[in-house]
């Protein structure tokens, strides 16, 4: 019966999606009016337009190619000049020289006759049919009157020419749509060919003449303001309103875009080439953080300091790091529609030949009001110009005599007291006017009075050097945090409270995530009959804890021809069996097991002795980057792997490092990948620098970390002692509080149930995590949430917050308290929340979701909590009856709030309640249900 339901419940599932599939372009959350975005550009991928219903692109331009991955939920348009031809279009040769009616200087384009009778066929097969072909079924029809730029003209001709184009497209792409630009007098004409009207310059523009934004006469901007009203009110048309704005005015921006919505009409307020990401009727919220490090200060950008210790607090709060190694090129457009902030972290001097380069760009940001946090070091001795763009003293003074503290910001001394003040700590002196804006995080004075600061928080963002930055443990490679990085970044870059994307929890509920690495997988066990670890694995963990879990395996450890002939029948047997259960997903561990990924980045062992071996030796192999990805997966699934279940994630070795051409491999072969991060705070070590990122990014291509790291490092590298792994309970324990960092992740190599010590405290760990009242996943499952927070999208929507996700796996953002709770009813796609430490988990139902929250309880039901995912939610009646489906991989457990009256369903069975949670001050009532899937209703009655 339960196998009936479910496939019932997945056939539902599948019509509801299709069902969906079909539904109308839905506009703006709160109203009829879309949210419009154009971009010309080359270098932003378009994922970050994806809060945006429509998008209009230059489709001749490399992001181009990248369009449908946005559709549905962003209809994109390709931009089509008509009556204007730019001599880098491809068509733009064949263009027969009578056909030219003038030349646009200003964008040193050509102005074709309309009135030819061919015209409207070549554009339809040369111009439009070619995008057509690509996918495109929504066009920006451009430069509709550039036929006035002749000296001479036929108005009328020109006219019905272009109403000859678009009767053209609609005669040969049905269901083409078109937005014309300007065209006002033609629209009578082609009545029910046009969806939307747009046109340019009705507060702000761009003159082209003079290379400057500059505001619109109110002359011309009468005049346009009466055409678009008679275009609404004639034609009964949107109108869409594109202006011009430099990129580093946000405030202009956002009220032109504002004042725009105010008359009625859909607004896009943007640069002057269309290469930003500008403000319409919502504003997306830049949440990208750009870090400069020096690369010659390590091996490579996994061990800077900016990676291993600063990605951590932003990725926290919601942010993804782009990294800059001074000694490249540093980049050149940088504004605030992406970037939230700029972040520095030198541990000296960089390279003489790039400090005055360096120097000009920061006082560029500074410039542009683009907020910056110093870490560490200036990077140089700031010269004079630099130097008042920071507020500094311009005459550098030496502290003189003794230094006493005399002030200390609440965010110093997070782990460890400050070092004793001496004159070999890095200070400096404000400038009068700095000083009495700035606030001080350090401050000293020496024997004659004066003042010095080792950082504060400035107008222009803020800066803390060392040595109050970090404590390094002598003998040790352990860190203490002096500052609380996260209160530095937050004051400095004026990060504001935004709903959090978050890979930690769903539904409320913590992750759990099991993953094993196949080293081992030969080793005899340490007990009777000396087995092989794979099979007390499998007996011991894999048959008892029936949780998500993922297995890998080393092919040159397992296969047949690999390292141990004699073994392999024993031990590939007991690899079907394992993936043969249905809780285990399939990994790979490689070919040969890579020690060093990168054979371009010497550190540590490999550091002090480059002979070292690089991987198992293989007898006459050479390590091959495609052969340890590709091919070790082609292994698993045509001798291992149940038919149907192929190898999912990739599971990194030895140094956890690899190349971006490795991220490359790996991606194209269509496997998740992951491993490293090393997050292994604990009682021993309790510092927030033993807390990794949660990925890192190379050549475009995404490495994502191991939550928590593997009994490896519990057990002092497998040299004991052999109980460790329990201690990742403590790091379970202080990633949860007081933030919820991490999910529990359950990591470890096959060899953890070769040694009777070992297997025990795995099972503790094991039965510790399912006493609590997690949510499990598989390792892919996470490994796909931590990609979504990457390209996950947010915008301001009026009152609320747009939220879009590039994946549909990761389903819950973080609200801080300073945003209230979610109004449900005034929301959409939202089913519930849960209060945590850091403020709420919200529970999103769908890819696409509106937040709108005020500071009022909800009165009506919601989730509270579950275990599983949730595939759907509709709620109707002013939400007193609802249904939802949930979809889990062990038996259900969840919680309702505000049911108390209701009477709650699941398929013909009335569900009794478990004893409400005592501590939530919402009434809470639990459930559970024998089966990991089910459509649940909520009935109430009548207020």
């Amino acid at each position: 019966m339960a196998f009936r339901f479910l496939l019932q419940l997945l056939q539902l599932c599948t019509r509801l999606a299709w069902g969906l599939a079909l539904l109308p372009l839905a506009w703006s959350a709160q109203a009829a009016t879309p949210a419009v975005a154009l971009y010309y550009g080359h270098e932003i991928p378009l994922g970050e337009f994806r809060a945006f219903d429509l998008l209009v692109v230059d489709p001749d331009h490399e992001a181009a190619r990248q369009a449908r991955a946005l559709e549905p939920a962003t209809k994109v348009y390709a931009y089509v000049s008509v009556t204007e031809v730019q001599p880098s279009r491809g068509y733009h040769a064949d263009i027969p020289a009578d056909w030219k009616l003038a030349r646009n200087q200003d964008w040193q384009s050509e102005v074709i006759d309309q009135s030819v009778a061919a015209w409207p066929d070549f554009f339809a097969s040369r111009v439009v049919a070619p995008l057509w072909e690509r996918g495109f079924r929504g066009f920006f029809l451009d430069t509709l009157d550039s036929y006035r730029l002749a000296g001479t003209f036929d108005e009328q001709a020109q006219q019905q020419g272009l109403v000859r184009v678009i009767e053209t497209l609609h005669q040969r792409f049905p269901g083409i749509r078109l937005i014309l630009n300007r065209g006002f007098d033609i629209l009578p004409q082609v009545r029910g060919m046009v969806e939307m009207v747009a046109a340019e310059s009705l507060y702000q523009r761009w003159n082209a003449k003079t290379r400057r934004y500059e505001e619109v006469p109110n002359q011309d901007r009468q005049w346009l303001m009466d055409q678009l009203r008679t275009v609404r009110q004639r034609d009964g048309l949107p109108v869409l309103v594109i202006d011009y704005v430099s990129p580093h005015d946000r405030a202009l921006t956002r009220a032109t875009a504002q004042r725009i919505l105010q008359d009625g009409f859909i607004p896009w307020v943007t640069d002057a080439q269309l290469a930003t990401i500008g403000m319409g009727s919502i504003e997306p919220v830049p949440r990208r953080v750009l870090v400069l490090y020096n690369g010659g200060e390590s091996p490579a950008l996994n061990y800077a300091n900016a990676h291993r210790f600063l990605q951590m607090p932003l990725n926290h709060m919601g942010y993804v790091t782009d990294y800059v190694d001074v000694r490249d090129s540093l980049p050149g457009l940088m504004a605030r529609d992406r970037y939230a902030g700029v972040v520095s972290w030198f541990s000296g001097y960089v390279p003489a030949a790039k400090r005055a380069g360096l120097s000009q760009w920061l006082q560029a940001r500074i410039h542009e009001g683009m907020p910056l946090a110093v870490v560490g070091d200036w990077g140089m001795t700031p010269d004079r110009v630099l130097t008042r763009s920071l507020g500094l003293a311009l005459d550098r003074a030496e502290p003189q005599g003794a230094l006493r503290q005399v002030q200390l910001a609440p965010m110093m001394g997070l782990e460890n007291p400050l070092p004793l003040p001496s004159r070999q700590t890095e200070l400096v002196q404000l400038a009068p006017d700095m000083a009495r804006q700035a606030q001080p995080l350090v401050e000293l004075r020496d024997a004659r009075g004066r003042t010095f600061v080792g950082g504060a928080i400035t107008p222009w963002g803020g800066f803390i050097l060392d040595p109050n930055v970090l404590f390094e443990i002598p003998g040790t490679e352990d860190a203490r945090w002096l500052v609380d990085p996260f209160a530095f970044l937050q004051q400095a870059l004026r990060l504001p409270a935004i709903p959090v994307p978050d890979t930690t929890t769903e539904n409320g509920r913590r992750l759990l995530l099991a993953h094993v690495d196949g080293d081992g997988f030969p080793s005899l066990a340490e007990f009777p009959g000396s087995p092989l670890a794979a099979q007390v694995l499998l007996k011991e963990i894999f048959e008892k804890y029936r949780i998500p879990q993922t297995m890998s395996v080393i092919e040159a450890e397992v296969a047949p021809d690999g390292l141990y002939p004699g073994l392999s029948p024993r031990m590939e047997e007991v690899a079907r069996k394992i993936f043969r259960l249905p809780h285990i997903e399939v990994g790979s561990h490689t070919y040969s097991h890579p020690f060093l990924w990168d054979a371009n980045v010497q550190h540590g062992l490999f550091k002090e002795n480059p002979e070292a071996a690089q991987s198992l030796v293989v007898p006459g192999y050479t390590m091959d980057l495609e052969r340890e990805i590709v091919g070790s997966s082609h292994y698993i699934n045509e001798r291992l792997a149940p038919s149907g279940k192929p190898v999912k994630v990739l599971q990194w070795t030895g140094d956890t490092a690899p190349s971006a051409r490795a991220l490359e491999i790996t991606h194209r072969a269509g496997l998740l990948n992951i491993n490293g991060g090393d997050t292994s705070i604990s009682r021993a070590n309790p510092s927030l620098t033993a807390v990794g990122a949660l990925g890192i990014r190379k050549g475009g291509f995404l490495q994502v970390y191991a939550p928590i790291t593997n009994e490896n490092i519990y057990t002092n590298l497998w040299t004991g002692p052999y109980y460790g792994f329990e201690r990742a309970i403590e790091t379970f324990e202080m990633t949860d509080s007081p933030r919820r960092i991490k999910p529990v992740g359950i990591y470890y190599h096959t060899y953890s149930a070769s040694k009777p010590a070992a297997l025990k405290a795995l099972k503790k760990v094991y039965d510790w995590a399912l006493a609590q009242p997690l949510h499990p996943v598989h390792a892919s499952e996470f490994v796909t949430k931590v990609q979504d927070f990457y390209d996950y999208a947010m915008a301001r929507d009026g009152e609320g917050w747009r939220l879009r996700s590039s994946n549909g796996a990761l389903r819950t953002v973080r609200l801080p308290p300073a945003l209230g709770l979610p109004r449900l009813g005034a929301s959409q796609a939202v089913a519930g929340w849960r209060r945590g430490g850091e403020g709420l988990y919200v529970h999103l139902s769908g890819p696409s979701a509106f937040l709108q929250t005020d500071g009022r309880e909800a009165a009506t039901p919601y989730l509270h909590d579950a275990n599983a995912r949730l595939v759907d939610w509709q709620a109707e009646g002013d939400g007193r009856r609802v249904q939802f489906t949930l979809q889990g991989h062990v038996p259900l457990e969840f919680a309702l709030a505000n049911t108390q009256a209701c009477q709650v369903r699941a398929g013909q069975r009335t569900l009794t309640a478990l004893r409400p949670a005592a501590q939530d001050r919402t009434a809470v009532q639990q459930f559970k249900l024998p089966d990991a899937a089910a459509q649940i209703q909520i009935l109430c009655p009548e207020r």
